[in-house]
């Protein structure tokens, strides 16, 4: 199966698209969509629709991860990433798909193995798990790999929840 991990943001969306067969996850393609900054948030969210539609189109996903939201200390930032992400749940739901929420530490629990791991774990972990020379970058593409791979175990366990 195909699965696209999405990393939402609105200056930056982080994806990654992974095949995962008989408990091999495979790359295919990631990196972000980026939106210029100080552009219109209308303007910004157009942009990732059109260009998450285009992946969509042109990848053919079967299943969808996308990280929970958190807010922490600005509450500006993160209705813009709300707003973001939910253009990002329009653009997947008029293509058919249904995209399933993750938060951080699910993500770190099945890639690293512990819940409250550190960034730099999860990204090495992705970087050994897919096969790759490096590090994914930029770090929102790192995430969404990892976000792939978290469904590819859940999917496998038939453990995870709708959004």
């Amino acid at each position: 199966m195909v699965i696209l991990g999405i990393d939402p943001g609105y200056g930056i969306v982080g994806y990654g698209l992974v095949r995962y067969e008989k408990n091999r996850f495979t790359p295919i393609q990631y990196g972000a969509i980026t939106t210029q900054a100080g552009l219109e948030m209308p303007l910004r969210l157009a942009e990732i629709y059109d260009d998450l539609c285009t992946l969509i189109d042109t990848f053919h996903p079967q299943e969808v991860a996308i990280e929970e939201l958190f807010f922490n200390q600005n509450i500006t930032t993160g209705i813009q990433v709300a707003q973001a992400r939910g253009v990002i749940l329009l653009a997947c739901a008029q293509k058919g798909l249904h995209p399933v929420s993750y938060s951080p530490s699910q993500v770190k629990q099945s890639v690293v193995g512990y819940g409250k791991a550190e960034k730099k774990q999860v990204m090495e972990m992705t970087r050994v798990m897919l096969g790759l020379a490096k590090v994914p970058r930029p770090d929102d593409a790192a995430d969404a790999l990892a976000l792939a791979i978290c469904h590819g175990h859940a999917s496998k366990s038939q453990l995870y929840k709708g959004i």
